[in-house]
């Protein structure tokens, strides 16, 4: 009976080890390699030149040759820096390899150039969408009372003012 039990407790054992390599935690050189297959370099300078532009236009005082030396490629690197231990939170070596697989095929590739165009518009159509449905809703509360011509509550309304708490509603 030992005997089994022994050999239970090695198979437990084994199982367990291959259990913990499956799910170790990536290298920072292959998430490197994931994100330099995502392209993730110059979508990180895209954001750092469009959080610059933003900033010029808040400080116009500040002179264009900072702003020039703001946006390099340091930057860049020190986010990738950071983004590196977040990814080895949330995906396994084994994760990380599947990406990668993934990213380097023909249709991975079209994910990362598409799927920026595919998001921008369905934000567009998702604004839109939104847009019709608010003023359908305020239409409909227009028509039965609940709010006047112009889209608020009527002046003589205490539905919508909360009571204190422990004091009757008018």
């Amino acid at each position: 009976m030992r005997k089994w039990i022994g050999i239970a407790a090695g198979v437990m054992l084994a199982l367990g080890a291959t259990g913990q390599a499956l799910a170790a935690q990536p290298s920072e050189q292959q998430v490197r390699q994931l994100f330099e297959v995502m392209h993730m370099s110059q979508v990180f300078g895209q954001m750092n030149a469009q959080m610059t532009s933003v900033m010029v236009q808040a400080a116009p005082c500040v002179p264009a040759s900072y702003w020039q030396g703001f946006i390099d490629a340091s930057g860049t690197q020190q986010l990738l820096s950071r983004m590196v231990p977040i990814y080895q939170s949330h995906f396994t070596a084994e994760d990380v390899a599947g990406l990668l697989k993934f990213y380097q095929s023909p249709l991975g590739q079209k994910v990362i150039t598409q799927m920026p165009l595919a998001m921008a518009e369905g934000m567009k159509a998702g604004q839109q969408w939104g847009r019709e449905r608010g003023q359908a809703m305020i239409k409909d509360l227009q028509q039965k009372g609940t709010l006047d011509a112009n889209g608020r509550c009527p002046a003589n309304s205490t539905s919508t003012v909360p009571a204190p708490l422990g004091k009757p509603a008018h």
